[in-house]
């Protein structure tokens, strides 16, 4: 009766730790209807089991219980073409579909930045969160009171994004388990002011500032050992003319920022980057989630 559609995410782009992200045209889609009991059946990449405790229903009942009625038990059928553990945000798009369904199947009791705002709670972080809500270039920041504040710009039409995505997993915990707990004063400065940089490159189209603001020293470093070719590629491909390259969310996926005249070249560093096996995506900014259908006649209200 309802049918979501979510995008995947590109989030840190490279000094954007936990606050910078974005949407790409690849897109998770989830059928709910009413049911006996809660059931997830699920297509796509990777295999997920039939169970209640899949981050859709997680999301769902969640949702529920901020807005204060009880959840009912319904199926999902999921269809997922996002690569999992592969830093496109595959979970925060399953957690967004969970939350924005409910918001639907109750009437809006949420509204979107309820959806949100409730989803980047689960989530620990928005960075994921919040262009697959919103959609576009997204930077977001903590509120001093709690939740986060958010901000939306269209990216360029005509940059180009491409993302060589690995065979082999990496899951957040495992990725952001190799980050130390303090930083030095100057890679923070550098941080801030490359994060800045970024959003001012996206707002002004003048995609050659981020030859510098794609550049990271707080949390990439750290995790070149984990994802083996890591440094080469990124040199590569700043050699093919890439505006800009870096890890995509936590890893192990490398995304790109291209012109249509460096696309082959860069293309080509990613295809060496995953090997025969991985995958080359070349994908466009994305909007944020829509839900098509009726709620249920006979949803609690």
């Amino acid at each position: 009766m309802l049918l979501i559609r979510v995008p995947a995410t590109s989030a840190n782009l490279g000094p954007g730790f936990d606050c910078l992200g974005l949407a790409v045209d690849l897109w998770l889609e989830v059928r709910a209807r009413p049911n006996d009991r809660d059931r997830f059946s699920y297509r796509g990449h990777g295999r997920l089991p039939d169970r209640p405790d899949n981050l859709v229903h997680q999301g769902f009942q969640r949702a529920f219980a901020a807005i204060g009625r009880p959840a009912p038990t319904v199926a999902f059928e999921a269809v997922n073409p996002i690569p999992l553990a592969r830093g496109l945000g595959s979970s925060s798009a399953a957690l967004v579909a969970g939350v924005a369904l409910a918001d639907a199947w109750s009437g809006g009791a949420l509204t979107r930045e309820g959806v949100f705002q409730l989803a980047a709670d689960l989530e620990g972080h928005p960075d994921n969160v919040a262009p697959a809500v919103f959609g576009g270039f997204t930077v977001s920041a903590q509120r001093p009171e709690g939740g986060y504040t958010t901000s939306v710009l269209a990216l360029p039409p005509s940059w180009r994004l491409l993302f060589g995505v690995p065979t082999f997993a990496l899951p957040t915990e495992r990725s952001r388990a190799a980050l130390p707990d303090t930083v030095h004063r100057g890679d923070a400065v550098r941080t801030a002011s490359r994060a800045a940089l970024w959003a001012l490159a996206v707002a002004r189209d003048e995609p050659a500032l981020l030859r510098t603001a794609s550049i990271d020293v707080l949390h990439e470093p750290y995790r070149e050992i984990l994802v083996p070719g890591l440094r080469g590629v990124r040199t590569a491909l700043r050699a093919a003319g890439a505006y800009a390259a870096f890890l995509s969310g936590a890893g192990p996926t490398v995304g790109a920022v291209v012109s249509e005249a460096t696309e082959a070249a860069c293309r080509a560093a990613l295809a060496d980057f995953v090997g025969p096996r991985g995958q080359v995506l070349s994908l466009r900014a994305a909007g944020g989630y829509t839900v098509d259908g009726s709620p249920p006649a006979g949803r609690v209200d």
